[in-house]
């Protein structure tokens, strides 16, 4: 995106951020200098200063002959809108939750995009209690990391199975075998259980989509799944060459595809 599309996704007109673009290449200026230098008609130049100067992003100085204009830093604007940002963010987050009433129905939910998908997940992540479960891809662990070591320093229960190649040490993890990971239409699947109480299941087959449920079957079978392969992985750790040998050559090769990434060093 262009320093002009920025700025008007901060709330400025086409205009006032032409003006303010050109009074950052050159200043002081009068309107009439701001004018040829933005390529915007005169009239629209002073409607522009004045919005601006009420935005508090320009200076002005009357002389004799005419007003000079000068731009607020960027550093300054940009910290004054940073600000603003967080007071607005604040005040809608302590209005919005006091509206806010979350029921515990059976329904199933559905959100597209990434960012939704994401966001909600962050969410879930923040308020869990208790017990998180995960199932994470390499782009998901990167995304929800910060949220997921918060957890685990106040004491949750962290328990993540890991279809890529990355690593979170802050959980009792295992890899996910990718032949098995493939076969099951795992490596782009993400799903967490917060608290035994809400899942959600996403997966990015062509756009990112994720369903969210608070149905308690549905709930429960998504924790069995994490927990059943992590069990496994603990099981694999403990088994020997012998008994290894003794098991089909299909469930044998699942079994060896399995790598603990745990905080200790025997996968426990």
């Amino acid at each position: 995106m262009s320093l002009l599309e920025d700025l008007t996704d901060i709330g400025f007109t086409e205009y006032e951020a032409k003006v303010y673009l050109a009074l950052l290449r050159e200043n002081p200026a009068t309107g009439y200098h701001l004018s040829k230098e933005a390529g915007i008609p005169r009239s629209m130049v002073y409607e522009a200063l004045g919005r601006l100067d009420v935005r508090g992003a320009v200076l002005k100085s009357a002389e004799d002959k005419a007003t000079l204009y000068r731009p607020l830093p960027p550093d300054a604007l940009l910290d004054r809108y940073r600000q603003e940002h967080r007071r607005l963010m604040h005040n809608l987050r302590s209005g919005l939750r006091q509206l806010y009433v979350a029921q515990d129905e059976d329904l199933l939910w559905t959100t597209t995009g990434r960012e939704a998908v994401l966001a909600y997940a962050g969410q879930m992540i923040r308020g869990t209690e208790s017990e998180l479960m995960l199932v994470l891809a390499d782009p998901d662990l990167e995304s929800l990391r910060e949220g997921v070591v918060a957890a685990a320093d106040r004491d949750v229960t962290v328990s993540a199975l890991l279809t890529g190649e990355g690593e979170l040490s802050c959980a009792q993890a295992a890899r996910h075998p990718p032949m098995e990971s493939e076969l099951h239409e795992l490596t782009d699947s993400l799903v967490i259980v917060a608290d035994g109480r809400e899942a959600l299941i996403g997966s990015t087959d062509l756009e990112m989509t994720a369903t969210i449920t608070r149905n308690r079957n549905l709930v429960l079978i998504a924790h069995q799944f994490v927990w059943m392969e992590l069990f496994a992985q603990r099981i694999f750790a403990r088994l020997g060459p012998d008994l290894l040998e003794r098991l089909d050559p299909e469930d044998r090769r699942v079994f060896e595809g399995f790598a603990p990434v745990t905080k200790e060093e025997e996968g426990v």
